[in-house]
């Protein structure tokens, strides 16, 4: 009778202080702060030489603060499943973040933005003053920077768009009420409404459709033994050693009537062909969906719904056609390790235009009032739409992936090992789904948040593998609803002192 290994604990990603990181750290430490300098010293010329200096540098600071948060948090959490699985290392993530996410900033990021995040705060019909203005987005950043270092220190994958309104509700509820301009009346409690309801709404949303995805996976291509057994030392060697990891899961795996035989077999390697390419054709359509109608939102692209139905049809045939002769290269390779890179591949690709699609969108959340803030020592007004300078993009691109080194690593913890066991099938499965209902959301209007979103996609795959870590979800749950109040708190204290010391 044949044994299933038990999965083995996997090492939590490295901390900061490895000698071998220093240089590292530097790099990155030596980048941002080059960065803030040379975009301070071209802001000056872009405001304007009467704009009061200190605002401008401490707005700087404060969105380059909040960028930096977002990377440790947001983006943490986004590739978490990547670097858990073993499929990407921690820097890895890195490269590939610095690509895709910088690159969904600047490409697709938009040239303008709204000044009042979402119109979650009304102040069309208030008397504000416009430095009073500029405090409240100044005060909003600080709060939402300072509530996602203190989720991110803990390990918790938070919203970054709900703090962020959260600083703006707390900022200009409390303006409103000291210069007796606003009240209550002045926050969209509807909106409020439906960010409270994401709460429930998106993790469901992501936990069901991963715990379809994985379930069909596990049952057509991966069988009960494999499912557990996948993992990055597969990659080791061309053919298994008699008495290593590979055979035994080799021989769990024989007479498995769900996937077939082991090493070599015809039925299981023809599963592969079978089902994987077809998954990875679905993934593709999906990702390019997103891709379409989230990612490419704020570029001036005018593609009909036929001519993106015919382009997502193209990108999934051609998908198709590379993994089925991906696949047929991988006949001599043993099951479990031509399992391991078919789904590492896919997981890469899903990891990546996830991060596109980040950077083109939830860089809002940083630049949006950081660019109000500039418009307003630029222009001494306060317009419904900022110009979004591209330096002041850049500046947060760059301030999000170091914070991603410097900060995310505790996330990613959470995210690709605390909450259940990762490997590339189960974390391509939770990044698709993820993926999917991001996409449907933003068809169909539905409040969530794709942070949510992809938590409850992981707890979904743990429900497959009945080990779903429900003990930490606990906390987790708790700072969702804790993140909006708190940088709202954060943001009322610090536009008050904002306003004492500059105004």
């Amino acid at each position: 009778m044949t044994q299933v290994l038990a999965p083995e604990r996997r090492t939590p990603p490295p901390a900061l202080g490895r000698s071998n990181d220093r240089l590292w750290h530097l790099a990155f430490g030596g980048l941002l702060a080059i960065t803030l300098i040379a975009f301070t010293l071209w802001s000056f010329d872009f405001v304007g030489r009467d704009a009061p200096r200190m605002v401008l540098v401490t707005t700087v600071i404060f969105g380059a603060f909040m960028a930096f948060n977002i990377g440790g948090n947001d983006v943490a959490n986004a590739f978490g499943t990547s670097v858990g699985a073993g499929t990407l290392t921690m820097k890895q993530a890195l490269l590939i973040a610095a690509v895709f996410e910088v690159s969904g900033a600047l490409l697709a990021g938009g040239d303008v933005t709204d000044t009042v995040k979402s119109g979650i705060v009304d102040l069309s019909g208030v008397a504000i003053n416009p430095m009073d203005f500029a405090f409240i987005m100044m005060a909003a950043l600080l709060g939402a920077a300072l509530w996602l270092l203190v989720a991110t220190r803990m390990g918790w994958p938070v919203s970054t768009t709900h703090a962020i309104i959260g600083g703006i509700i707390g900022a200009s509820l409390t303006i409103g009420f000291v210069t007796g301009t606003g009240g209550l009346s002045m926050v969209q409690w509807s909106e409020v409404g439906q960010i409270a309801i994401s709460w429930v709404l998106s993790p469901a949303l992501g936990g069901l459709a991963a715990f379809f995805i994985y379930g069909l996976i596990k049952k057509y291509v991966l069988g009960n033994a494999l499912s557990h057994t996948l993992k990055p030392h597969m990659l080791s060697a061309v053919a298994p050693a008699e008495g290593s990891v590979d055979a035994q899961i080799d021989s769990a795996t024989t007479g498995s009537d769900v996937t077939g035989a082991g090493t070599g077999a015809i039925g299981t390697h023809s599963a592969l062909q079978r089902w994987v390419p077809l998954i990875a054709a679905a993934g593709a359509i999906i990702i390019t969906a997103m891709l379409l109608f989230k990612g490419l939102t704020n570029l001036d692209m005018s593609v009909s719904t036929v001519g993106g139905v015919l382009v997502m049809a193209m990108i999934g045939v051609a998908v198709w056609l590379a993994v089925f002769v991906f696949a047929k290269t991988l006949r001599k390779q043993t099951v479990p390790r031509a399992t391991y890179i078919l789904f590492s591949w896919m997981q890469v690709f899903t990891a990546s235009a996830f991060a596109f699609s980040h950077g083109s969108n939830d860089i809002a959340n940083a630049v949006g009032p950081f660019a109000a803030v500039l418009d307003v020592l630029r222009t001494d007004s306060i317009n419904a739409e900022a110009t979004v300078p591209f330096a002041a993009m850049l500046t947060c691109g760059f301030a999000l992936i170091v914070g991603l080194w410097f900060i995310g690593r505790k996330v990613i913890a959470t995210v690709g090992t605390n909450l259940t066991e990762i490997h590339p099938a189960s974390g391509f499965a939770a990044e698709l789904a993820a993926a999917g209902i991001v996409m449907a959301a933003s068809v169909s209007g539905l409040p969530v948040s794709s942070t949510h979103i992809l938590i409850g996609a992981i707890i979904g795959v743990g429900l497959v593998n009945r080990s779903a870590n429900w003990k930490l979800m606990k906390p987790i749950a708790l700072a969702w609803v804790i993140t909006l109040p708190a940088a709202a708190a954060i943001g009322s204290i610090g536009v008050l002192v904002l306003r004492t010391l500059m105004g």
